[in-house]
């Protein structure tokens, strides 16, 4: 029994320190500024698209800021192709992180967790594609970090993946819209790019206060 404990905090110990060094060498390696990472991804010329989405989908592992590549994404390829190539690269990197965590957490997911995190995971669970869905508008939580709970909370595959598609459109056009508009130069389409990139983070925060209130409203009935 200790030995079983032991081996699986050893492999626990080993994620974490994966993960250390993965943050490591995205923060202190891959130090990219936007205008050179979008030259970066128009050097390959009609392979541009691919390889933007390429990178997009193995991004969540080297845990590279996932607004810098959106923004250099806007940059290089303008408001509309940019979000559809990030969609993509987005959704196939955020099912990649999915399935890692699914195995990966394996182990942890077969129990019950318990306090506030136990909390989340009940949630998760039974309202998955919302809660999911909900994460996803919020510009401010980590993208990566939202993959990684809903694999280790056993939260269903095609629940998960509508979510994050759906989810991600408003928040991605914005951030390509914001890096198209630096191209364009016009100060108008750039207070625009600003002005809708303010509506979309306050979506999710509109939704909340709303299922809050409405929840107030049927505890009191």
């Amino acid at each position: 029994m200790r030995k079983n404990k032991a081996v699986k905090a050893g492999k626990w110990l080993l994620v974490i320190v994966a993960v250390g060094l993965a943050v490591w060498f995205s923060r202190s390696v891959l130090q990219f500024d936007v205008d050179n990472l979008r030259s970066w991804i128009l050097s390959f010329g009609l392979w541009a698209p691919v390889i933007y989405i390429a990178a997009y989908t193995i991004r969540p592992l080297l845990f590279f800021p996932a607004s810098i590549l959106s923004l250099a994404g806007g940059l290089a390829f303008g408001a509309w192709m940019g979000t559809l190539y990030t969609v993509l690269g987005a959704s196939l990197g955020a099912f990649l992180s999915f399935f890692v965590a699914r195995k990966l957490g394996a182990g942890l997911g077969k129990g019950k967790w318990t306090g506030n995190a136990g909390k989340i995971q009940s949630q998760m669970e039974q309202n998955g594609f919302f809660y999911v869905l909900l994460f996803r508008l919020f510009p401010g939580l980590s993208f990566d970090l939202v993959s990684y709970a809903a694999g280790v909370a056993k939260v269903r595959f095609i629940s998960f993946a509508l979510a994050t598609v759906i989810g991600i459109i408003p928040g991605t056009f914005a951030l390509n819209f914001l890096g198209s508009s630096f191209i364009s130069g016009n100060p108008k389409i750039v207070i625009l790019a600003i002005v809708v990139f303010s509506i979309v983070a306050g979506i999710p925060l509109a939704v909340q206060k709303r299922r809050s209130r409405l929840n107030n409203s049927a505890s009191k009935t």
